[in-house]
């Protein structure tokens, strides 16, 4: 008996220790959707983890059709997307060979769905403990995700198929009509159409818009007792604001005080603190790319994206450079904040931090799930980085740290002065101010603000001033401006159109599309975006608008909490929407979008060449097409000379946009430029110079790098 009950105790101990060596030698998979982002994530991982790409989305609705069950609860119809079938069998293989399949898709809609569909593919429970999340790509944060894996959350997969459909439905349907109607090969969506609205009434705003008179008065005056001058600007007469409408008031006002004391009236010396901008959102981070940089949102978030997923940095390897970078939260980790901390002071002095840590608040209706973008280790500065990075990611990630530490700085304190100066009946202002402590300002300065800088003069009230000179001028009041990249993406967030992902697909569609075009920095409408607007706001007003595209991305975010149903989201939407669009199709006629003419006669069958829009923008066409099939670039003589062979110098536009400058004689002559030539060359090196742009700052410089 007691031989049995020993066995029978072997027996259990053998199967306990079988247990815990298959468990301590489980493989796992862990599948993401980049092969860089895989690369850094096996990099904190052991050898028992697998770490696969799956290159986005494996399936999706076919492009030869609609791909909705209009009759069956909207149903969407998936298929494999083409080319991908070799890799969706490779994944297969891996998740069967595995004891445990994670899916480490990004953490959001368009990730949790990805993360849905490989479930399905590879026979995975949604229900089951298979999605793992993280905000940032670091050791810390995957070691945690990977202790906690979750369910999918099927409520955000619902938000993104709900968006999915609605988009799907509304492009495939009427976009057809805009072909029959305008022209083939057209495209409408309930973002970039109303994106292009903007635009197009932006430029409607300024056309129609009628100039106001105004006049301003300045006075030049100075201190007796000082050497140093200063200007004061014309405020009204006793207490109240004055505007200046027309010559001769201003002539009035002008003799008056040509012959009067200008006194200082009243003199209040303070101390003013300014606080550092908040970590980035995606759409601050798009603005400030593009005002700073230059950026397009599209080359923002294509450099953003590498530095999420991971680059390799000298004595780090292959890292994560920083936080997620689609966001509208401002919340950030107190682990963060407290490596900020440390750093600020270690590296400026403890005077450069703030009291205590810095918390923003976000915007009302903003998605708490992710942080701000950061820096995933403060400790990686952009100086450190520099010689691992291209160029671009280099300047986007300096942006990116120096933001976020100076987020978590010290105010910038100043001395000021305000001032105002009497004469006659009227009063002059004019303010002063002296950095007394850099403070955040030490890493992320901003434009200065309309108060002098400097030494503060020293005024009393009562003081008599010496009247040096009196200026007056003419002014009109000015239209709205024209929409930047960077205000464009602003406008897009205070309105509620769209979320942090799709602002720069939007943008670069109606690029794209031919609907506007981007000069100069600026965004103007074609006839294509004029005509294609007036009929939207004629017969789909209610919904390619603004408020309607802002409230369903409203209605999305209560699918994503669970709290409204993604069928009945889309039924609420389609069966106005299917009804507008017959009565639409039997009222609307033909319509005709005329292109614009050059001045460039065809050499081919002397007809004048009209410009057409392209993948690669704007182009000459022969309006004789398909009789004659005549293109060509659009060049311009910028009336600069070759300075190697004296022939002009064109300027033209390459496939990705980008302006560049070839002399006309090409076949004979080199010369190629990316920045404007002056016509002149580099006195040492014989290479033509160029004229450069730094911010704000212009200057002359050898195209020649290796010339100093």
């Amino acid at each position: 008996m007691q031989f049995f009950y020993i066995c029978g105790i072997v027996k259990y101990i053998s199967v306990v220790r079988n247990a815990e060596r298959k468990l301590f030698m489980a493989k796992y998979l862990i599948i993401v959707e980049s092969p860089a982002k895989a690369k850094t994530i096996k990099k904190y991982l052991g050898r028992d983890y697998t770490v696969v790409a799956s290159f986005g989305h494996l399936r999706d609705l076919p492009k030869s059709q609609l791909g909705i069950d209009l009759e069956n609860n909207f149903m969407p119809k998936y298929i494999t997307i083409r080319g991908k079938g070799d890799l969706m069998a490779s994944l297969k293989k891996e998740a069967k060979a595995a004891d445990h399949v994670y899916l480490a898709t990004d953490p959001d809609r368009e990730g949790e769905a990805i993360a849905w569909h490989l479930a399905s593919v590879l026979g995975l429970d949604p229900a089951s403990p298979c999605r793992i999340t993280f905000n940032e790509i670091t050791k810390t944060a995957l070691k945690a995700a990977v202790r906690e894996p979750r369910a999918i959350d099927l409520s955000l997969v619902d938000a993104q198929q709900a968006r999915r459909v609605v988009d799907r439905i509304l492009g495939y349907q009427l976009s057809p009509l805009l072909w029959r109607k305008i022209k083939k090969g057209l495209s409408a969506g309930r973002v970039q159409s109303v994106v292009t609205r903007l635009v197009v009434e932006r430029e409607q705003e300024i056309e129609g818009f009628i100039p106001d008179e105004y006049w301003t008065l300045s006075a030049v005056l100075k201190d007796p007792k000082h050497k140093a001058e200063f200007k004061a600007r014309f405020h009204g007469k006793g207490s109240k604001k004055l505007t200046i409408s027309n010559q001769q008031t201003a002539e009035e006002i002008y003799s008056i005080l040509e012959k009067s004391d200008f006194t200082v009236a009243a003199a209040k010396y303070d101390e003013k603190q300014k606080s550092p901008a908040p970590p980035f959102t995606t759409s601050t981070l798009q603005q400030e790319a593009s005002r700073r940089l230059g950026f397009t949102s599209r080359k923002t978030m294509a450099a953003a994206q590498i530095l999420y997923e991971g680059v390799d940095v000298q004595e780090y390897g292959t890292v994560g450079l920083i936080t997620y970078m689609r966001t509208d939260s401002l919340r950030v980790s107190v682990e963060a904040m407290e490596a900020a901390r440390l750093f600020i002071a270690e590296k400026y002095g403890e005077k450069f931090n703030p009291p205590s840590p810095r918390y923003y608040k976000s915007r009302a209706g903003a998605q708490d799930a992710h942080e701000a973008i950061r820096p995933t280790n403060v400790a990686i500065t952009p100086d450190l980085a520099k010689q691992s990075l291209p160029n671009d990611q280099y300047k986007l990630y300096k942006l990116i740290w120096e933001r976020f530490m100076a987020s978590q700085m010290a105010n910038a304190v100043y001395e000021t002065l305000q001032t105002d100066i009497s004469a006659a009946d009227y009063i002059f202002k004019a303010s002063f101010s002296k950095q007394k402590f850099k403070g955040f300002e030490m890493l992320y300065g901003d434009d200065a603000d309309d108060s002098i800088s400097g030494a503060l003069p020293s005024l009393t009230k009562g003081q008599i001033l010496t009247l040096k000179k009196l200026e007056k001028q003419q002014n009109f009041t000015e239209p709205p401006s024209r929409y930047t990249e960077g205000a464009l993406v602003r406008a897009m967030e205070e309105k509620g159109i769209g979320r942090p992902s799709t602002y720069a697909p939007t943008i670069s569609t109606i690029l794209t599309r031919g609907y506007v075009v981007r000069e100069k920095k600026l965004f103007y409408p074609t006839e294509l975006g004029y005509v294609t607007t007036e009929l939207m706001k004629d017969y789909f007003g209610n919904i390619i608008n603004v408020e309607f595209t802002a409230d369903m991305e409203a209605q999305l975010d209560h699918v994503e909490e669970g709290t409204e149903d993604w069928v009945s989201l889309v039924r609420a939407f389609y069966v106005p929407f299917s009804d507008t669009l017959q009565k639409a199709d039997a009222a609307i006629g033909k319509m005709e979008v005329r292109d614009e003419e050059s001045d460039v006669i065809c050499e081919k069958c002397g007809r004048t060449m009209v410009y057409k829009m392209g993948r690669f923008g704007k182009f000459l066409a022969c309006p004789g097409f398909p009789e004659c099939r005549n293109a060509k670039p659009i060049t311009k003589d910028i009336g600069v000379p070759c300075p190697k062979c004296g022939n002009k110098i064109l300027e033209r536009v390459s496939k990705k946009g980008r302006l560049f400058y070839v002399c006309e004689n090409s076949d004979n002559c080199d010369v190629m430029l990316w920045d404007k030539p002056t016509g002149q060359l580099c006195n040492k090196c014989e290479s033509p110079l160029v004229e450069k742009r730094r911010g704000k700052s212009h200057f002359v410089a050898c195209s020649n790098k290796d010339c100093k």
